[in-house]
């Protein structure tokens, strides 16, 4: 124990001699204020506040898309849609992922995480009040984009907020905020349509509901607007590591941040052609609608318990391959299914795809775990989720077009059956024991 001790003590003289007399100063500063008990009890009010803005803000990542899934067939015929405008209109997403997620790092280095975050819900908010009635498709997709600009900065930075802000307990509040976001997904597939029903049957209606939900995820971040991400746990952080966070990681150097984006592709097309068409799966295969809603809802449920376990199962590990391949043997078994007996035996390929599309919530995790310092995980989120998403864009409009020359869904169902196979092989690289630090700094 005197060793340790004696150990952290060195570290810690090392890292204020790296650092300047102004420098030490702040940071003795820092750590000495939140000693004081005004400086606990507002880090205790700060950090339920960012609990609760975690957790709102995960509900509203996912209705914008699986509200538009329920309903794709009336939006379809209400706007005029062919089958491959449809199929655009699922690859949006990915699309506003990619081309607004990289963005992410920059705007929360300039204004703060929580007040990027705080703008990412009021972008939702608005984008979900006005799509519904703008008329014609491209006001349509133009308000969609919006929702999905500020879906897309949240995606990437609440993993960073949770390294910053929980830096002891990544697991459990990934795990956290994957269980909410899979509600939020399940809830706006299960109810949509009964909603829509219950508000005399208008589309419109049943999509701009959502917005509410949005509008609440703003207010737990307008307090910690001018936050500008320097949590205390990040603090004492900065103390023992300023000096080797100064410098942006050449994180395209590392082949695990390629194998995490390329994994994190994968495994959005596969979620994001659930989401988009396989309600549409269920119903041409005789499945009434309110049902084949309630099927999404299955799948999208299945994520409530899993997203909490899996992260907590993942952290304790030092590899992820083997999570990885018990995800991808549920999702080929969920599309031979939708195969050969989509109606017969709807419930449990719905389970099935449930469970594969956990992929998810243990990408996420290996985020905060590929990558030791708070600058890494930003990075790391960006690039991953970004080049990810641009990997995924295809994938939806694919089907779609797929779909509408082959005249069923055999062709789609099959293409992503072979694409559960790379997924498989570059997510078992991907939960490899390593850092994406120690693989830049190699090169």
């Amino acid at each position: 124990m005197m060793s340790v001790m004696a150990s952290e003590e060195n570290r810690t003289v090392e890292t204020r001699t790296a650092m300047s007399p102004t420098e030490r100063g702040t940071a003795a500063a820092a750590i000495t204020h939140e000693t004081t008990p005004a400086a606990r009890r507002a880090r205790a009010w700060a950090t339920r506040l960012v609990v609760v803005g975690i957790v709102l803000s995960a509900l509203n990542l996912r209705p914008a898309i699986t509200s538009l899934g329920a309903l794709l067939e009336e939006v379809r015929d209400g706007l005029g849609m062919s089958g491959g405008v449809a199929g655009l209109l699922t690859s949006v997403p990915p699309l506003c992922f990619a081309v607004f997620g990289v963005t992410a790092p920059r705007l929360a280095r300039r204004f703060g995480p929580a007040a990027v975050v705080c703008a990412g819900m009021a972008a939702i908010t608005a984008g979900l009040l006005i799509r519904p009635y703008v008329g014609g498709t491209a006001g349509f997709l133009a308000a969609s984009a919006l929702a999905l600009m500020g879906i897309a900065v949240s995606n990437v930075l609440l993993p960073v907020i949770v390294k910053r802000w929980f830096p002891g307990r990544v697991g459990s509040m990934t795990g956290l905020y994957s269980m909410a976001l899979a509600l939020g997904t399940s809830l706006a597939a299960a109810v949509t349509v009964p909603l829509t029903d219950a508000l005399g049957g208008s589309w419109q209606s049943g999509l701009a509901v959502w917005a509410a939900i949005a509008a609440a995820a703003v207010l737990p971040w307008l307090p910690l607007v001018r936050d500008r991400g320097t949590a205390p746990a990040q603090q004492r952080e900065q103390v023992r590591g300023t000096a080797q966070q100064q410098a942006p990681l050449r994180i395209t150097r590392s082949r695990t941040a390629w194998a995490l984006a390329v994994f994190f592709g994968l495994q959005a097309t596969s979620a994001y052609v659930t989401m988009g068409w396989m309600p549409q799966i269920f119903r041409d295969a005789g499945v009434p609608a309110g049902t084949a809603g309630l099927l999404l809802a299955v799948t999208m449920v299945m994520g409530v318990p899993l997203a909490f376990v899996i992260p907590r199962v993942a952290t304790r590990l030092p590899r992820q391959g083997p999570i990885v391949l018990v995800l991808g043997v549920c999702g080929l078994a969920g599309y031979a299914g939708l195969y050969f007996a989509p109606a017969a035996g709807a419930w449990a390929w719905a389970l099935l795809l449930g469970v594969s599309n956990c992929a998810f919530p243990l990408a996420l995790t290996m985020v905060g775990m590929r990558a030791r310092s708070g600058l890494g995980v930003v990075q790391l989120s960006a690039f991953a989720q970004s080049t990810g998403y641009l990997i995924s864009i295809p994938g939806p409009l694919l089907v779609g077009v797929l779909y509408q020359r082959s005249g069923g869904w055999g062709l789609p169902i099959a293409l992503m059956a072979a694409l559960t196979l790379p997924q498989i092989v570059v997510g078992c690289l991907a939960g490899r024991d390593r850092t994406v630090e120690d693989e830049a700094a190699a090169h």
